[in-house]
């Protein structure tokens, strides 16, 4: 009995290390089994496209070119303004006409009544945004007048136009100018005769600052006279006079309000 009891005790354990190993066996493979194999993993797609960049500006050339892209730029030439000032005026005579006769046709040696003078100009205008002024001016001039009046007063009325041709010159702009009027002439502020007047001439003026204006200008200026009795007692016919004038020109423009 002791000899079969021995027998069959390896028996018994081998069996039981065999059980064993198959446990353990199964357990690894359903661990396998419940883990996916790693060439089956693929990384994710991505959800959305990303987002493109704007396109970056083309490259400015250099730094002048930089600074006049980001200057601000002057709007066009499109401001009214209305254009007022002052002037000292000069009136240089060069015919007298029939007024004044010659000396063989003026047997009493009479002073000529109508000669040079000087005096100041008022005028008023309306600067367009082009480059037309259309205007009025009045002007005296103490005159000349041979003594025979005590403060001999020539004075125009005129209707004034001026052409501004844009040349590109900075602050500078010269003009043709053109007009006509009525006159009047007397002692001490009188009318004791009258007549009309064209003008026609040039100038150029100078932009002191964004509302002042310097300027000259000069014109010739033919003046028909109607005919009169002089304080002498001289008959004095009808006359076309001819001056050259001139203006030292102050001016002051504002801007009008547009509606």
């Amino acid at each position: 009995m002791p000899t079969s009891s021995a027998s069959q005790l390896p028996r018994s354990s081998a069996a039981f290390s065999a059980l064993l190993w198959l446990c353990l066996l199964a357990l690894t493979g359903s661990a396998a089994a419940q883990e996916p194999p790693a060439s089956t993993q693929a990384p994710a797609a991505p959800s959305a496209t990303p987002p493109q960049s704007p396109a970056p500006p083309p490259p400015v050339k250099d730094k002048q070119d930089e600074e006049a892209a980001n200057a601000p730029h002057p709007p066009p030439l499109n401001v009214e303004y209305a254009q007022y000032g002052v002037a000292i005026a000069g009136e240089i005579n060069l015919n007298s006409g029939a007024a004044c006769p010659e000396d063989e046709e003026n047997p009493n040696n009479t002073p000529c009544i109508i000669g040079s003078g000087g005096g100041l100009t008022v005028r008023a205008g309306y600067r367009s945004p082009g480059p037309w002024y259309i205007g009025g001016a009045y002007e005296f001039i103490k005159m000349d007048s041979g003594n025979l009046y005590r403060l001999g007063i020539f004075q125009q009325l005129r209707l004034e136009m001026r052409y501004l041709p844009d040349i590109g010159a900075y602050r500078v702009s010269p003009y043709v100018t053109w007009g006509l009027g009525g006159v009047g002439y007397g002692n001490e502020w009188g009318m004791e005769t009258g007549g009309a007047l064209l003008f026609v001439g040039g100038g150029v003026e100078f932009e002191v600052s964004r509302v002042a204006l310097l300027g000259l200008n000069l014109v010739y200026r033919p003046v028909l006279i109607a005919g009169w009795t002089d304080t002498a007692g001289q008959e004095r016919d009808t006359a076309l006079a001819q001056f050259i004038g001139f203006d030292l020109v102050l001016e002051i423009r504002t801007e009008l309000e547009r509606r």
